[in-house]
């Protein structure tokens, strides 16, 4: 399974190095990977990072198969994944947000909501995007809202009133 850890933002100078946006936090830690994985246009290339640093406040990093700002430029908008088995461990009570896409959402009364489509980045706190019969927004907030993950069973119970 791929997870997304950013994205080409941009291309930076004359000899193919390319802005990068990272979801990652710290923003650097997109840069522990040797092998990213680009996709555009719903195809998936593999490709080598040779180098990489932050640049202001955002990453720039030079690819093994990009040569000049040309090949850069075909590049923006390209998400930039790793297998989920290149990620750290995650320590008990802990996931990431690729592990939560997909879970069926129930709430404290046994009404399944639907799916966890994608998570936002509120500033306050992340926000799960559930689909079912209608779009949900649900706080992720452990032991006042999300209640319990099970990764096992597939499912996040949540204390979610099916009316909100």
């Amino acid at each position: 399974m791929r997870v997304i850890l950013g994205r080409i933002s941009g291309f930076y100078g004359v000899r193919g190095w390319v802005k990068v946006f990272s979801y990652t936090k710290p923003i650097a830690n997109i840069l522990n990977y040797s092998s990213w994985q680009l996709c555009q246009h719903e195809r998936w290339q593999t490709v080598s990072l040779c180098e990489g640093k932050i640049h202001g406040k955002g990453i720039i990093a030079r690819l093994d198969s990009i040569h000049d700002r040309d090949e850069a430029a075909r590049l923006l908008g390209a998400d930039i994944a790793v297998e989920r088995e290149q990620l750290p461990s995650t320590y008990n009570g802990e996931y990431y947000w690729a592990d939560l896409i997909g879970l069926t959402v129930v709430n404290h009364e046994g009404v399944t909501l639907g799916q966890v489509d994608h998570l936002l980045e509120t500033g306050a706190n992340d926000v799960l995007v559930v689909k079912g019969e209608r779009e949900r927004l649900i706080p992720f907030l452990p032991e006042h809202v999300i209640l319990d993950v099970d990764l096992v069973q597939h499912l996040l119970h949540v204390d979610w009133d099916a009316d909100f």
